[in-house]
């Protein structure tokens, strides 16, 4: 779906960096300020060009310095959401959807608008609109202008907690199902394991890593870039069960089940969740008589001293966990590469659910959760 390998220098900044993407969902920029997620997003919109390089959107090349190309922004079929939504002030929000909508092809106004669940809002305009209204109707417009990839550069940074729990499952949903590919920039690692497929970590410039969510967060040696805010796991699981009256949702995995906080995901459908490392602790037998739900038999798999009094411990427990402990506590417990454990999560501790449209886990004979 894209390739990137360009190289675009400004004064104490330098983006040199080489990435190829598939034909996948949502694949998200992480990194921290200054780590060229916008430069890299503003290249592929053509709104930079690049001192050097070579940039392909769907087969098809947008620019190539030696050979002389670069397709202008607006036949790139792009479409792009920014941070403020960008909506025209003195236009309704009918008007302001249909802004750039070609004269035929790509979806109808009716479509997106039920898609968004924006019709109340048509015959408005925005200055009458919530934060969260207003960027469901600037990703309306970018949908409507036929894009063949939608460029989202941090689009909920404005947004307080509660709105951007609003507008997360409908950039999910839009992107199931209208099946255009989205590149979404973002700082927040949960935001990322909520509604992405795919992961770039970029960090100076560069690209460090690429792949899918659940591999580069498992990944010791990348917690620098994944980890600056509670490092973690991301877990691919299948909704089994509810307990209504404990508020519980049992998850299921080919090895067995975890419990967590009660979610709005029916039976079978596939989530993924974030399990942090601070909330795993380890044990070399099963413990008895405590509150916590889950508790999982493993085998370590790696060992990685991390900064300060702690290290890095990754369980395979037929989910990847990721654990921190202290020297002290692998001194005592002998942790070493190979070692079965116990690994102890709180059901309360687990969060970050969202929908995937992968096939459902495998949840037979999943063992009891104690």
């Amino acid at each position: 779906m894209l390739e990137f390998d360009a190289v675009k220098t400004w004064p104490g900044f330098r983006l040199d960096a080489r990435v190829s993407i598939g034909e996948t969902g949502i694949t998200a920029l992480y990194g921290p300020s200054g780590s060229g997620k916008t430069t890299l997003v503003n290249i592929l919109a053509g709104m930079e060009i690049p001192d050097r390089g070579q940039v392909a959107l769907a087969g098809s090349t947008v620019f190539d310095s030696e050979a002389g190309i670069n397709v202008p922004p607006e036949r790139r079929r792009i479409g792009y959401v920014f941070q403020d939504g960008r909506l025209f002030p003195h236009l309704s929000v009918r008007a302001n959807l249909l802004y750039g909508k070609p004269r035929s092809g790509g979806l109808s106004l009716e479509r997106v608008v039920s898609l968004l669940d924006i019709a109340p809002l048509l015959d408005r305009r925005p200055q009458a609109l919530s934060g969260g209204e207003k960027q469901r109707v600037a990703i309306g417009r970018a949908l409507l202008a036929d894009p063949a990839l939608l460029l989202m550069d941090e689009p909920l940074a404005s947004l307080d907690a509660r709105r951007k729990a609003e507008i997360l499952p409908f950039i999910r949903t839009l992107q199931h199902e209208t099946g255009i590919p989205v590149v979404y920039v973002s700082h927040i690692m949960e935001e990322i394991v909520e509604i992405a497929d795919a992961l770039v970590l970029l960090d100076r410039g560069a690209v460090i890593a690429s792949g899918p969510v659940e591999d580069l967060l498992s990944r010791l040696d990348l917690r620098e870039q994944t980890g600056r805010h509670g490092p973690g796991a991301a877990i691919q699981v299948t909704v089994q069960s509810h307990d209504r009256a404990h508020g519980l949702t049992r998850l299921a995995f080919p090895a067995g089940a975890i419990l967590v906080p009660e979610i709005a995901q029916p039976a079978g459908s596939t989530v993924r969740i974030r399990i942090r490392a601070a909330d795993v602790a380890l044990a070399l037998e099963r413990p008895r008589d405590i509150s916590t739900l889950n508790i999982l038999e493993g085998t370590i798999r790696e060992l990685s001293p991390a900064e300060g009094a702690q290290v890095d411990v990754l369980v395979d427990a037929g989910i990847l966990l990721w654990a921190q402990v202290t020297p002290l506590a692998v001194e005592r417990l002998k942790l070493a590469p190979g070692a079965r454990v116990y690994a102890l999560i709180k059901a309360v501790a687990i969060g970050g659910s969202r929908p995937q449209e992968a096939s459902p886990v495998e949840n037979s004979r999943n063992p009891p959760v104690s």
